[in-house]
């Protein structure tokens, strides 16, 4: 991969950021502080360094796909929001367990494996709970 000065500004952006991001956050940051980087720029960079490793793409909602870094990241799953885009990072020991058995009973090694949730969170349940009364 080349890294033109774009995608190393994308990188740098990517890895700048502790939560989930969208490609279109990305554009925007760079929007408000007036660097010119075009969205698909921002989308096929975020390919590339989904495809080397350094990214991974958690899940999509309305569309986006949001991402996180990889280095640094303890294994975790993750629940998202089809309202509000919100994302929930969790684990949980006994799927984790439960996801070791299965591959044993089936003679099966694992070399990754993703669980994504979507629902409504809490938030958004409450907000609607409210709008009903």
């Amino acid at each position: 991969m080349r890294l033109t000065a774009q995608r190393r500004l994308v990188l740098q952006e990517a890895f700048r950021r502790s939560a989930h991001f969208t490609a279109e956050q990305l554009h925007e940051q760079f929007h408000n502080a007036g660097v010119s980087v075009s969205l698909s720029t921002v989308y096929r960079t975020l390919g590339l360094l989904s495809q080397v490793g350094l990214i991974r793409e958690v899940l999509q909602c309305r569309g986006m796909a949001s991402y996180e870094t990889v280095f640094g990241q303890d294994h975790h799953d993750h629940m998202l929001c089809v309202r509000c885009g919100k994302v929930i990072e969790f684990r949980d020991d006994a799927i984790e367990e439960l996801q070791r058995k299965i591959c044993r009973e089936h003679g099966f090694t694992a070399t990754e494996h993703r669980l994504g949730i979507r629902g409504i969170c809490r938030e958004c349940l409450a907000a609607e709970h409210h709008e009903d009364q």
